[in-house]
C-alpha cells in the first residue's frame, strides 16, 4: 500500500471540486436522471442511448451513482430502479471514463494516473488486497460464462459440472453483500449499491438455484439460463466500473485491513485464494502485540463481576466460543455489540462490530428484521424460531428478546445451531424401528 500513497493522495486531491465544478457536476447529474426516468417510464433503451450519446462523451461513476441515489430519495420506487440495474450497463457501456483506461493501453501508467480507475488499479496491484482477489474472482468468472455459452452453442445442453462452477458466483455475491454494500452505506452514505446491486445479486442467485432445480425439465430453460447469464454479465461490468471504484476512493486503508481478515472466513471462490497481504498481517500482529503490552504494563484481572459469579475477559470468551453456537447479540440501539468466534455458516464479519444490524441485511429482509426487533421492543413477542436448509445442513436460527429482571428491553440474541445431530438421532431411531419391523415380517 505504502508505494501507492501518493499516487492515491494525489488523486484525490486533485479531485477537489471548486463552485463550478460542484454547479456543473449537479447539472450532469440531473441530466443522467432524465436518462433514468425515461427508461424507468418504458422508453426504448436504443433511443434513450442515441440521445444520452449526443450529450455525454463520457459519464464519471460518481455521477451514475448519484443520480440513482437521487430518484431513490426522490420517492422513485426501489423496485424501479432495481429495473433499471440491468439496463444501466448496456446505456453507459462505452461512456464510461473507467472503461475507456481499462480499453486503451493498460501499460501506460501516465494515462492511468490521471483518471478515477488509477486508484482502484492501484489497490488491485497490490498482493492479497481484497479488491485483488475480487478482481481476480471475476475474471474467472468472464472465463466461465463463457464456456457456459459456448457448450450450450455447440450441444445444445450444460453439464451439471459447469453449472455448479457457475453458481460459486453465490460465495462472490455474499462477500459483496456482508463486507462491502453495507459499509459505504452506513459509513459514506453511498446507498445506491446496497438499495439496487445487492437485490440483483439475490435475484440472481434465486433464480440460479431455482433453475439448478428445474434443470431442463421445461422448454424455455435455456432461454432463462441465458437471461440469468446476461445479469451475471452486466453485474461484472457495474462491480469493475462504478461499484469498486467508489470503495477504492473511500475506503481506508485500515478499513480494507478490516475486510481483509473478515474475507477469510469465506469459502474459496472460482479457486482463487486469498493470497497474503503482507501490510494487512503486520498491523494485525502489531495491534495483538501491543494489546497484550498494554494488558500485561496495566497489571489487571479485569474480572466481570456478574450475580451468578465472576470471571475473567478471557474466561468468559473461551466460554462463549466453546458454546456450540453461533452467537450474535444486538443492543437496546439496534447495533451489533458482540459475535462470539470460530467458524461459521452464518458469516459475521468483524466490521459490522458497532454498526446498525439493518444494514448487515439485503433489502428483501430488513423489513422481517425490523418487525422481528420492534415486536421484541413492544413486549408482543419474545422468540422466534427458524427452521432453515443451508450448505446442505439443517439449520435452526432462534431470536430471543434480552431483557433484564424489570422486563426492560436491552436487545436481541440471534442463535444459530446446526440441528445435523438431531437429525442424525432420530433418524437412526426411525430407521432402527424399520429394520425391526421388516425382521418381524420375515418370521
Amino acid at each position: 500500500m505504502a508505494d501507492h500513497k501518493d499516487e492515491i493522495e494525489g488523486y484525490k486531491n486533485k479531485s477537489a471540486f471548486g463552485k463550478d465544478k460542484i454547479m456543473e457536476h449537479n447539472t450532469r447529474v440531473e441530466q443522467i436522471k432524465t436518462y433514468l426516468e425515461r427508461l424507468s417510464a418504458g422508453e426504448e433503451l436504443e433511443k434513450v442511448r442515441a440521445d444520452f450519446a449526443k450529450e455525454f462523451k463520457e459519464v464519471d461513476p460518481a455521477e451514475i451513482m448519484q443520480a440513482e441515489q437521487e430518484l431513490l430519495q426522490g420517492g422513485t420506487p426501489l423496485e424501479t430502479v432495481q429495473k433499471l440495474c440491468d439496463v444501466h450497463a448496456a446505456l453507459f457501456r462505452g461512456a464510461t471514463s473507467e472503461e475507456k483506461i481499462a480499453n486503451a493501453e493498460k501499460a501506460v501508467a501516465a494515462s492511468v494516473k490521471e483518471k478515477k480507475l488509477a486508484v482502484t488499479a492501484a489497490l488491485t496491484g497490490i498482493t492479497g488486497h481484497p479488491l485483488q482477489t475480487f478482481t481476480r474472482e471475476n475474471e474467472v468468472l468472464e472465463n466461465v460464462i463463457r464456456e457456459c455459452r459456448n457448450e450450450i452453442e455447440e450441444t445444445n445442453t450444460l453439464s451439471p459440472e459447469l453449472f455448479g462452477k457457475l453458481r460459486e458466483v453465490a460465495i462472490h455475491y455474499a462477500k459483496k453483500g456482508d463486507l462491502l454494500y453495507p459499509h459505504l452505506k452506513v459509513k459514506y452514505g453511498i446507498s445506491g449499491p446496497s438499495d439496487v446491486m445487492w437485490t440483483t445479486d439475490d435475484e440472481i442467485r434465486d433464480e440460479l438455484a431455482a433453475l439448478a432445480k428445474d434443470m431442463w425439465q421445461n422448454e424455455n430453460w435455456i432461454e432463462r439460463f441465458a437471461a440469468a447469464l446476461q445479469r451475471v454479465e452486466d453485474m461484472i461490468y457495474k462491480e469493475a466500473n462504478i461499484f469498486f471504484p467508489n470503495c477504492a476512493l473511500n475506503f481506508t486503508e485500515e478499513e480494507w485491513f478490516g475486510i481483509y481478515r473478515d474475507s477469510k472466513d469465506y469459502p474459496v471462490c472460482f479457486g482463487v485464494e486469498n493470497a497474503t497481504w503482507e501490510a494487512a498481517e503486520k498491523y494485525f500482529k502489531e495491534k495483538s502485540e501491543a494489546f497484550v503490552s498494554k494488558k500485561i504494563m496495566e497489571k489487571k484481572t479485569d474480572e466481570i463481576i456478574m450475580p451468578g459469579g465472576h470471571l475473567t475477559v478471557a474466561q468468559l470468551t473461551a466460554m462463549l466460543n466453546t458454546i456450540p453456537l453461533e452467537i450474535t447479540f444486538v443492543d437496546e440501539d439496534n447495533i451489533n455489540r458482540f459475535f462470539n468466534e470460530g467458524p461459521k455458516d452464518f458469516k459475521r464479519p468483524g466490521m459490522a462490530i458497532d454498526r446498525e444490524v439493518f444494514s448487515c441485511h439485503p433489502p428483501k429482509v430488513e423489513q422481517q428484521v425490523r418487525h422481528i426487533i420492534g415486536e421484541f421492543r413492544n413486549g408482543t413477542l419474545d422468540k422466534v424460531p427458524i427452521w432453515m436448509e443451508k450448505n446442505g445442513k439443517t439449520m435452526l436460527v432462534t431470536y430471543m428478546a434480552v431483557r433484564d429482571a424489570a422486563g426492560t428491553y436491552l436487545g436481541t440474541m440471534e442463535l444459530v445451531q446446526d440441528m445435523g445431530f438431531a437429525k442424525e438421532h432420530f433418524f437412526s431411531g426411525v430407521k432402527e424401528k424399520e429394520a425391526a419391523l421388516r425382521a418381524g415380517m420375515e418370521d
